[in-house]
């Protein structure tokens, strides 16, 4: 099995920032080429946030909710093992509770249904 753990929530006023990180480890961890963020907030389903896809041949690509292109970045760190997700501009709009997700897949993957390991929750508190 993949152990998650996403870290890095917070609250911050409307235009700042955060870094969220999401570490993985385990037996299996060899076998995860793709990982993404997802969001929910109270009362509402899971939305997707952001993913990346690595492999041998073509290296990392990404891909973004309409909601957040411009001002979060995904990106992962081969040497700590982690997906972290850099939010900009932040919007009380963002307030939720963020996850992280892995799954062994040659595609960029935006569906909850898709992933197969999933980490605990990081509240994300934007205020006005």
């Amino acid at each position: 099995q993949v152990q998650l753990q996403a870290s890095g929530g917070g609250s911050v006023q409307a235009g700042g920032s955060l870094r969220l990180s999401c570490a993985a480890s385990g037996r299996t961890f060899s076998r995860i080429n793709s990982m993404g963020w997802f969001r929910q907030a109270p009362g509402k389903e899971r939305e997707f946030v952001a993913a990346i896809n690595w492999n041998a041949w073509s290296g990392s690509r990404t891909t973004y909710a309409d909601s957040v292109k411009g001002r979060f970045i995904i990106s992962r760190d081969n040497a700590k093992n982690t997906v972290d997700l850099q939010m900009n501009s932040l919007k009380p709009e963002d307030t939720a509770v963020y996850y992280c997700a892995a799954s062994n897949t040659i595609v960029l993957l935006t569906a909850v249904h898709e992933y197969d390991y999933w980490g605990q929750g990081t509240q994300v508190t934007v205020s006005s």
